[in-house]
C-alpha cells in the first residue's frame, strides 16, 4: 500500500520539491517548521513527510511548541542549527565588524570592500564613520571628530593624483587584451573593434583605481563606516548576540539589541536562549573572563616593540611532524589497527621512504582547490604577526585556525605605502599619522576601548595565528594569488618562507604558493571577469535570438 494517499499527495506537493522520492527538499514557508521538522526527524521512526502530516499541517503554531520544548527546557543546542537567517547590517564601524566576524563557526560574512568602493563620499555633509557616543559626550568630543574628519580628508583629496599617478606608472600600452577577431593578445594601439577598445579601458580602468584604493587605504579610520552581510544559524545567532551583549562598546550593545529584533521577525524560536538567565550568566561569565585576563597581564611586563613582524614561534621537529602525517593518511586504510602501534611502525620506515609518501600526495594537487587529505591537520604553526590594520583585515577571514588579537593602538608605528613618498604626498599621510596618534594618545587615559575608532588602517596591529598545515595550504595559496593586496601577499609569502625553512620537505605539499610581484595586482583577474562577463552575454544574446 502506497504511504500516502491522492489526497496526501496534494498537500505534501505544496510543502516539499517531490512526494515520492528518498532525497527531497523542504520547501514549507515557515523557518520555524523546517527547523523543527529536521529537529523532530531524529526523534521518531517516522517518515518526516508523514511527521508534517501528523503533527504540523493541522497545528499552525507546532513548530514554536517544538523549540520551546527541546531548545528551553532540555537545552539541545543541535537544534538550534536548524534555524537560518540572512541579516544585513550597514552603517557598522570596523571596529565592530571585526568583533562580528572573529565568530568562526556557523556563519558566513560578505563585507563591503575597501578596494573596489570609494570611501570619500559623505551623507548630509558629513563622511561616514561612526560617531562614538562617550567620546562626543566627553571633552574628547571635538577632537574625535576632528581627527576622523582629516583623516577623510587627506584621504578623499588624494584619490584621483592617485589614480593618475598610478596610470602614467603603468600606462595601458604596457599591457596586452584578446583581440575578438582572431582570440589573440594584443597591445591596447593594436585593438580595432569598439568593443574590445572597451573592454580592455574597462580593464585597465578597475585594475588602476583598485591599486590606488589599495596604496590610500592606510589613511581610513577604522571608525569607517561599512557594510555586512550575514548568513547564518539560530545557534551561531545566540552566540554572536551573547559576545555582542558583553561588550564595553555601545555601539556592540546596541548591535546586539538591534540585531536580535530582526532575528525575532524570522529565527525567533531559535534565539530566545540569549535573553534569558542563561544568556544573562553567559555574558556576566565572557566579562569576568576579560577582568581575569586583565589581573593576569599584570604579572608581566610588556615591552612595545614597533615597525612590522612575521615571525614563526611554535613548531615541531620536521621528523616527528611526517611521523603524524603519515600516521594519518595511512589510518583509515589500517583495519583493526591502532594509531599507537601504526605511528610504531611509521618511525622504523626509513626518510627517504616517508619523503616518498610525502611527495606522492605532492603531485596528486593539480591546483590550489585541490585540498591536502585531513591527515596534513596534524601538524601545527604559530605565527607572531604585527602589520598594518588593514592587511589584518583580509586575514582575519580566514576561520579554520585560531586567531587571537590586542586592542588597536598607535603604538607599534605604521606603514606608509612607496608609492606614497613617490607622489609627494608623505607630508599629509604623516601628518594624518601625528595627529591620529596625539588624539589616541589623550583619548586612551580615559576610554582605551573607544579610542581604537580614531586609529588609522596603517598602524600595525599585534595578534597570533595558529593554523594547521592543510589550513596553511589554503590561506598561503589563496593569500598569495596574484590579485590579492601587496600588504597581504608579503606577508604570506614570509609565513611560506619560515614554514619552508623548519619544514622543506612537508612545505612542499603547498606547491601554489605564488612568490613573485606584480605591478597591477588586479589586471589579470579583471581580464578574466571581463571575459566571463562576454560570455554570459553572448549565451543571453544566443538565448534570445532562439
Amino acid at each position: 500500500m502506497p504511504e500516502f494517499s491522492i489526497k496526501e499527495k496534494k498537500i505534501l506537493s505544496k510543502h516539499f520539491s517531490n512526494v515520492d522520492e528518498n532525497v527531497f527538499a523542504i520547501t514549507t514557508p515557515r523557518q520555524v517548521d523546517r527547523g523543527a521538522l529536521m529537529s523532530r526527524y531524529s526523534r521518531t521512526d517516522k517518515s518526516m513527510r508523514r511527521i508534517f502530516l501528523d503533527e504540523f499541517f493541522k497545528n499552525e503554531s507546532r513548530g514554536d511548541e517544538f523549540y520551546n520544548r527541546v531548545l528551553l527546557e532540555y537545552g539541545d543546542d543541535s537544534v538550534a542549527e536548524s534555524g537560518e537567517a540572512h541579516i544585513a547590517i550597514e552603517g557598522l564601524s570596523n571596529i565592530a565588524v571585526k568583533k562580528i566576524e572573529d565568530r568562526r563557526i556557523g556563519l558566513s560574512y560578505l563585507e563591503k570592500s575597501s578596494r573596489y568602493v570609494t570611501w570619500n563620499k559623505k551623507v548630509n555633509g558629513q563622511y561616514r564613520f561612526y560617531r562614538e557616543p562617550i567620546l562626543l559626550d566627553s571633552r574628547f568630543g571635538d577632537l574625535y571628530l576632528d581627527t576622523c574628519n582629516f583623516s577623510f580628508d587627506i584621504y578623499s583629496k588624494n584619490i584621483e593624483p592617485m589614480i593618475i599617478y598610478i596610470r602614467e606608472k603603468f600606462p595601458i600600452e604596457k599591457y596586452t587584451f584578446k583581440d575578438s577577431r582572431d582570440g589573440k593578445e594584443k597591445t591596447f594601439s593594436k585593438l580595432v573593434d569598439e568593443k574590445d577598445v572597451k573592454s580592455a579601458n574597462m580593464i585597465y580602468n578597475g585594475s588602476t583605481k583598485a591599486k590606488a584604493l589599495d596604496i590610500l587605504r592606510g589613511l581610513l579610520p577604522a571608525s569607517t563606516l561599512t557594510n555586512v552581510g550575514i548568513t547564518g544559524n539560530g545557534r551561531a545567532f545566540e552566540y554572536l548576540l551573547t559576545i555582542l551583549g558583553a561588550s564595553e562598546l555601545r555601539e556592540e550593545q546596541d548591535l546586539a539589541l538591534k540585531i536580535k529584533k530582526e532575528l525575532d521577525v524570522t529565527i525567533k524560536s531559535f534565539i530566545r536562549r540569549s535573553e534569558d538567565k542563561h544568556g544573562k550568566a553567559y555574558q556576566k561569565y565572557l566579562q569576568q573572563i576579560k577582568r581575569a585576563s586583565k589581573l593576569a597581564s599584570k604579572e608581566i611586563k610588556s615591552k612595545s616593540i614597533s615597525g612590522t613582524l612575521t615571525q614563526l614561534v611554535d613548531y615541531e621537529s620536521e621528523k616527528i611532524a611526517m611521523d603524524k602525517i603519515i600516521t594519518g593518511i595511512i589510518y583509515d586504510q589500517s583495519p583493526s589497527t591502532s594509531y599507537s602501534n601504526l605511528i610504531h611502525q611509521v618511525k622504523r620506515l626509513s626518510d627517504e621512504k616517508k619523503r616518498k609518501i610525502i611527495k606522492a600526495f605532492t603531485k596528486l594537487r593539480d591546483n590550489r582547490r585541490h585540498r591536502p587529505p585531513r591527515a596534513f591537520e596534524s601538524v601545527y604553526y604559530t605565527f607572531d604577526l604585527l602589520n598594518n590594520f588593514g592587511m589584518f583585515r583580509d586575514f582575519h577571514r580566514h576561520r579554520a585556525l585560531t586567531l587571537q588579537r590586542q586592542l588597536l593602538t598607535t603604538d607599534h608605528g605604521y606603514s606608509i605605502p612607496d608609492e606614497i613618498i613617490v607622489l609627494g604626498i608623505d607630508k599629509d599621510y604623516r601628518d594624518c599619522m601625528n595627529k591620529t596618534k596625539e588624539t589616541f594618545d589623550k583619548i586612551r587615559t580615559r576610554h582605551p576601548q573607544q579610542g581604537q575608532y580614531v586609529v588609522n588602517f596603517a598602524y600595525n596591529y599585534s595578534y597570533f595565528m595558529k593554523f594547521n598545515l592543510r589550513e596553511a595550504c589554503h590561506l598561503l595559496e589563496l593569500r598569495t594569488v596574484p590579485q590579492g593586496h601587496v600588504d597581504y601577499r608579503r606577508v604570506a609569502q614570509q609565513m611560506f618562507a619560515a614554514i619552508a625553512n623548519v619544514h622543506p620537505n612537508l612545505s612542499k605539499i603547498m606547491k601554489f604558493v605564488d612568490l613573485n610581484e606584480y605591478d597591477l595586482e588586479r589586471f589579470e583577474s579583471e581580464k578574466r571577469s571581463e571575459e566571463k562577463r562576454k560570455t554570459l552575454k553572448t549565451k543571453k544574446h544566443s538565448n534570445e535570438i532562439t
